[in-house]
């Protein structure tokens, strides 16, 4: 893991909408003679022909500077000429990194649909049968609820791992210009794994945005974070379950997961809540408790959870579950930055180790549209309250605006662009 890390996925799920670069124009051509009849109109498959040409040019302008980029980073000469001798773009790959998603899935329905009842009896069934889960945990402190929740979330429990050449990924990426160094950075990854001999560029198998294996590691996490669990001398993250949540479990701890302390925890808010509070301060429980903040299950904080401070967070807004975030949920993000697959994990977790359903409903909700994502920040900023580019992504900036937005206006400031929410702003701001 836009793996996701969380990289990710993300890895693989920030969406952005910058417009690639324009093609290379096309050569002139002379008009047609005068006919009798009309000329025929140019085949798409001319036209196809010629941003491909386009393409391939800038790519193999790219890519005659990459190289010495990639020799001078340290991977021998014969490596770099073997591997990128020959290689072309791959369209697809820039189609989906471009692509913005028309509609915005709410929080609810996504976590509904992490937490089927299938992947609940699977991973609760694989926490019985893999031996060697207690020897990782004990090795890296991160429960084994939490990296069987990675593995079903990252690749369906290792079915689903992707079929891309990453090598040929991350150069489309690298040579399309809008995530450059990102981009050659993990290129350059993938080349010294293969330089190493440790893995083939066949095996360096992925996601379009470059995530590898079981548990989507990219190129440089793999040579950082990835461990040889099973003993076999290879650090194979595509075919050996021990090597694949080991190495999640090395990426957690790596990323800060603190050993015996919570992810998170449902809470009931007060009447009357301030809910700006919400993404801002972490606190100690027992300062939330002064609040007037509870815990949904009724139960005590553990020892270390009391000791650790919490933020709060309003997935759905002041209309749905609220949580307490403890700092491994946290570490769960630097896996992949993002709050509901921080959530995902956690509760999916929950469930593989017995825990029931939230107490709180999470709202009924239909997806917001693109357009009103955009519109609602184009408002934000009519409105003198800054979120950012009008991108459509609502990220922590937008969230930010609506809350001072929201107290403004004297309504629940939790930050909650719902489609309600949009018709407010677009009123406010005049936009139809």
């Amino acid at each position: 893991m836009d793996r996701r890390v969380f990289l990710v996925l993300l890895l693989a799920g920030c969406a952005d909408t910058t417009v690639n670069a324009p093609l290379a124009p096309s050569t002139p051509v002379a008009p047609p003679p005068v006919a009798s009849t009309p000329a025929a109109p140019t085949p798409p498959s001319a036209v196809t022909a010629v941003e491909t040409g386009g393409q391939v040019a800038a790519f193999n302008a790219w890519l005659a500077e990459f190289k010495p980029k990639a020799v001078a980073a340290g991977v021998p000469q014969a490596v770099v000429d073997r591997e990128l001798n020959g290689l072309t773009p791959n369209p697809r790959v820039i189609s989906l990194d471009g692509r913005q998603p028309e509609f915005s899935k709410p929080v609810g329905d996504y976590i509904k649909g992490v937490i089927s009842d299938d992947r609940v009896a699977v991973g609760r069934g694989k926490r019985d049968q893999l031996a060697f889960l207690p020897a990782v945990e004990q090795r890296y402190g991160v429960p084994r609820d939490i990296l069987l929740a990675v593995w079903a979330m990252e690749s369906a429990f290792g079915k689903i791992q992707g079929d891309f050449d990453v090598v040929r990924s991350m150069a489309s990426l690298a040579a399309d210009g809008r995530r450059r160094g990102w981009a050659e950075g993990e290129l350059i990854a993938a080349l010294k794994i293969i330089a190493s001999g440790e893995d083939t560029r066949d095996q360096l198998k992925g996601s379009w945005a470059g995530a590898m294996g079981q548990t989507q590691f990219l190129p440089s996490n793999y040579l950082s974070t990835a461990v040889d669990f099973d003993g076999d001398g290879r650090r194979d993250i595509w075919r050996s379950d021990a090597d694949s949540l080991a190495s999640a479990a090395n990426l957690l701890a790596k990323g800060g997961w603190k050993p015996g302390v919570g992810w998170a925890r449902e809470v009931i808010l007060p009447a009357g809540f301030d809910y700006s509070l919400a993404e801002g301060p972490r606190e100690v429980p027992s300062w939330w408790e002064a609040k007037g903040v509870k815990r949904a299950d009724g139960l005590p904080w553990t020892a270390a959870d009391a000791a650790s401070p919490a933020g709060l967070i309003l997935p759905a807004g002041a209309a749905g579950p609220a949580f307490l975030a403890l700092p491994n949920h946290f570490a769960i993000r630097k896996y992949n930055n993002s709050t509901s697959y921080a959530l995902g994990i956690g509760l999916l977790a929950d469930r593989f180790g017995g825990g029931g359903p939230l107490v709180a409903s999470w709202p009924v909700e239909q997806p917001l549209s693109l357009a009103d994502r955009m519109a609602a920040q184009i408002a934000l900023a009519r409105l003198g309250f800054d979120p950012g580019p009008a991108d459509g992504v609502i990220g922590a900036g937008t969230r930010k605006a609506l809350r001072a937005w929201q107290q403004s206006r004297q309504l629940p400031a939790d930050g909650y662009l719902s489609s309600d929410m949009v018709g407010k702003l677009k009123a406010q701001a005049a936009i139809s």
